[in-house]
């Protein structure tokens, strides 16, 4: 059986390109990664800064683990494989929204830095912007707003994050927010400030 690679022709050189799309959506395409353990105010920061940006009139789109899992990624369990296919199949995923000119918001555990690397080497470096969500262990289980902490602590839940398998904490995101520090509303506003400049077409 001949490789089924020798039979996939893309056409990429034909479509618009994302400059066309840009110039349209007056912006400039963008993926901000969050990344932070699970329960540490990343998908309540994510939907906040897309509602804020959308009253600039910036097209957004929001990644989120819980909503990808149960749609494009729905067959992926949680091992170590698995958890690298489905960062795999999120940047790919990303690359396609960016190519339309569109900024996407990304709320990720991602607990390695492979990992992280692998989906900034998808989407591309020039592009891609890790935002560490930084909050403790402790205070995530604190805080348990899907009780996943509970079941964990209990052994009802194993390779959890945090507890039984690792969580490398970036060194060099391109911005931490330390939540045990600022409210949900200041933590907004800062990624927001860090970032409109990068996103609004400073020619429109």
């Amino acid at each position: 059986m001949p490789d089924k690679a020798t039979n996939i022709h893309p056409t990429f050189h034909h479509l618009l390109q994302r400059s066309d799309k840009e110039a349209i959506l007056q912006q400039n395409a963008i993926c901000i990664w969050m990344t932070g353990l699970s329960g540490s105010g990343k998908s309540t920061i994510a939907q906040g800064l897309e509602k804020k940006l959308h009253e600039q009139g910036i097209l957004t789109k929001i990644l989120d683990g819980d909503n990808v899992r149960t749609g494009i990624n729905k067959n992926l369990g949680f091992s170590e494989a698995d958890r690298t296919e489905n960062i795999r199949r999120i940047a790919e995923v990303n690359k396609l929204f960016l190519d339309a000119g569109i900024v996407t918001i990304n709320s990720f555990v991602s607990p390695t830095k492979d990992i992280r690397d692998l989906a900034k080497s998808i989407i591309g470096e020039q592009d891609f912007y890790e935002v560490y969500i930084n909050a403790s262990f402790e205070e995530c289980a604190k805080r348990d707003v899907k009780g996943l902490y509970k079941k964990a602590i209990a052994g009802e839940i194993k390779n959890f994050t945090g507890l039984d398998a690792p969580f490398e904490a970036p060194s060099d995101a391109a911005l931490e927010i330390k939540t045990a520090e600022q409210n949900i509303e200041e933590s907004i506003e800062t990624i927001y400030a860090f970032f409109i400049s990068k996103i609004k077409n400073l020619n429109s």
